[in-house]
């Protein structure tokens, strides 16, 4: 059995437990003081048989506050997510800020087969769900007979 040596003074074992897990949990980054201006959502992209999906994190962010537009073959998804108020007497003192607010937006390419006329979405649980469906009328592959 191998031993393990620590080069730490006898403490109390309440003490010393305490110290070790401070060490472990200590933080490789200092958060901000302060709320940001502006954040990037973070995005996850579905293909199903029926077409694409995005699911932005946007907790928080009110529904009217969002915007989502298509132009020339780009989904653009921006809005706001409002940092909180710590003017007044009963407003609480921001003693560390790890959460995004501000503005956001994220630009997205469109291939050719999404129907854009079918494009639908829908925030729920601060999950923003963009469907985008194929268009089945487009034909992206065709085989070609030879004679």
């Amino acid at each position: 059995m191998a031993t393990l040596l620590y080069n730490r003074p006898a403490l109390a074992p309440a003490r010393a437990f305490n110290s070790l897990l401070n060490e472990v949990l200590r933080d490789t980054q200092p958060a901000a003081p302060q709320p940001s201006t502006s954040f990037v959502p973070a995005t996850d992209i579905f293909e199903t048989s029926a077409g694409y999906e995005l699911h932005l994190a946007l907790p928080g962010v009110a529904k009217e506050a969002v915007s989502i537009d298509f132009q020339e073959g780009q989904l653009v998804v921006t809005g706001h997510r409002p940092a909180p108020t710590t003017e007044g007497d009963d407003a609480p003192k921001l003693r560390r800020v790890e959460t995004r607010f501000g503005e956001f937006s994220r630009t997205f390419r469109l291939p050719e087969t999404v129907n854009v006329k079918a494009i639908t979405a829908e925030l729920t649980d601060g999950l923003l769900r963009v469907n985008l469906p194929f268009d089945t009328e487009k034909k992206t592959k065709q085989r070609i007979e030879v004679r």
